[in-house]
């Protein structure tokens, strides 16, 4: 089987999983039975949906690709034999989630050797289902995406996260100030595999966030790329989820010099 039709057959099965589990969260999202309880900090929740979205994405994936690996956010893990990993974020935006604000996700990405070969970002809330796959473009809701057309950095549509820890928050928060000068206007969604599809589909110029987890930069990180947005970290050097920079390409050199200088006390 060649890269590109593997890559192919891993999409469609992200698109298919990500599908079930999403609207499986939305109905129970609907019926107002939706408890949390808290992991790293008293902001990181976790409900009893992440759990059952997980496990029916895991569930999946044991049936329809025995051999490969896993990583959950929420404990899924195996070992693979195939040379292809799965990462899960099997509810990305869990506070949106539990506030029945609509920007939640359900996030499958596969990596091989290479990186990100394929996935799928379902937003339910929002109909929105992101999808890609190495060579063969991004699409929403099967038509496909490019990124935005703009060189303006003043132009400039920007989405950011904030840490689950107050400390980080202070330090994020003084850079924001002083970037918001400099760009149109500032956006906070609060689910990073939905602000990296938002720079695909030109609905934002560009994301930035540190430390963020595998699970929340796979799938939207190929989605991004398909789509022809440039993914570094804040330094221009290969992304990590450490730190986290997706731009279309025409600020994506002035975003980095305006970062490093915002950050500096």
């Amino acid at each position: 089987m060649t890269t590109r039709s593997l890559g192919s057959e891993l999409r469609a099965i992200a698109e298919q999983l990500a599908r079930s589990a999403g609207d499986m969260a939305l109905n129970g999202r609907k019926s107002g039975d939706v408890t949390a309880t808290t992991k790293s900090s008293p902001t990181d929740m976790v409900t009893q949906y992440d759990k059952a979205s997980e496990e029916m994405v895991t569930n999946g994936l044991r049936t329809l690709r025995p051999d490969d690996g896993i990583v959950g956010e929420e404990g899924a893990s195996r070992e693979g034999t195939s040379g292809i990993t799965w990462h899960i974020d099997p509810i990305d935006g869990t506070s949106n989630f539990y506030f029945d604000i609509p920007m939640w996700a359900v996030s499958i990405g596969a990596v091989d050797e290479h990186g990100p070969i394929a996935g799928a970002v379902y937003a339910p809330a929002l109909g929105d289902m992101f999808t890609a796959s190495r060579g063969d473009g991004a699409t929403l809701n099967g038509s496909p995406i490019s990124v935005r057309s703009n060189s303006l950095l003043g132009d400039a549509l920007v989405g950011t996260g904030f840490s689950y820890h107050a400390d980080k928050r202070d330090i994020h928060g003084r850079r924001v100030a002083q970037m918001m000068m400099h760009i149109r206007d500032i956006r906070r969604l609060g689910a990073a595999a939905i602000d990296l599809c938002f720079v695909a589909c030109g609905r934002y110029d560009a994301y930035f966030e540190e430390n963020l987890q595998s699970w929340d930069l796979v799938a939207g990180q190929i989605i991004a790329t398909e789509a022809g947005a440039i993914i570094t970290d804040f330094s221009g050097d290969a992304v990590t989820p450490a730190q986290v920079l997706a731009t279309q390409p025409g600020i994506h050199s002035d975003l980095i010099q305006l970062i490093a200088q915002s950050s500096e006390k």
